[in-house]
């Protein structure tokens, strides 16, 4: 198994160089490189994402299929639509959404360890990386709020009218599924039509996400990524 290093002025090799199915590694593409904006930004817009271990060196992805959530198929639980209600109900004036108040803190809260499991591959290097973005205005976090406390959010990479979803997390029932909820109709009312989910799992399935070719959303990338980006950031109250 044998795959390009990135030098710092490397470009990126083409997608369909990745790994495929049969070498236990598939969609890997390349090794090497950087987390600066800049790398970052030409990752994403080629549909290249970075996924790696600590230990590890930085490890660049184009999997096939892809993972997405048309945010019209933004599949809501009975349940879930219910907490929703009550979060935008706020009787008692505790709950919020807010977008972009606490980036680093919703990505620190991601790579913290789960109940079932240790923490994420969201290390202190990506986390400086995506932050990066977020001060450029290319990176965004959706955060559910409780008597001032963070207890659940979503992050993600916006370029034009394409949202790349990275990680999400909950300290509370439905926490995470609530920003997420949030986010979605804030970005399907200004024009987003498709969130890259990157890599297939049942929880994303769940939530109304389905693989399609890469060929497939490599086009609809090339399109979305020219449309003029959303200038503010503000979540609605949809429910």
């Amino acid at each position: 198994m044998k795959i390009p290093w990135l030098e710092a002025d490397s470009p990126f090799p083409p997608v369909d160089w990745a790994l495929t199915d049969d070498t236990g590694a598939a969609g890997l593409l390349a090794a090497g490189g950087d987390l600066s904006p800049a790398r970052l930004l030409d990752a994403y817009r080629h549909g290249i994402f970075p996924w790696f271990s600590e230990g590890q060196p930085i490890l660049w992805w184009s999997t096939d299929p892809r993972m997405v959530l048309y945010t019209q198929d933004f599949a809501i639980s009975h349940s879930l639509r219910k907490t929703l209600k009550k979060v935008h109900k706020n009787r008692d004036g505790r709950w919020s959404v807010r977008f972009d108040s606490a980036f680093e803190q919703v990505m620190r809260a991601c790579a913290a360890p789960r109940r079932d499991g240790p923490g994420t591959w969201i290390s202190d290097d990506i986390i400086k990386g995506y932050g990066a973005l977020a001060r450029l205005g290319f990176a965004h976090s959706s955060e559910l709020w409780y008597d001032d406390q963070l207890v659940g959010g979503a992050y993600g990479v916006a370029i034009g009218q394409m949202f790349y979803g990275e990680s999400m997390f909950a300290r509370v029932s439905d926490g995470s599924k609530i920003a997420l909820a949030y986010l979605v109709h804030f970005l399907r009312e200004n024009g987003v039509q498709m969130i890259d989910c990157q890599q297939e799992t049942t929880h994303l399935a769940s939530l109304g996400a389905a693989p399609i070719a890469r060929s497939r959303f490599l086009e609809h990338v090339k399109q979305a990524i020219t449309a003029a980006p959303i200038t503010a950031w503000r979540p609605g109250q949809p429910f």
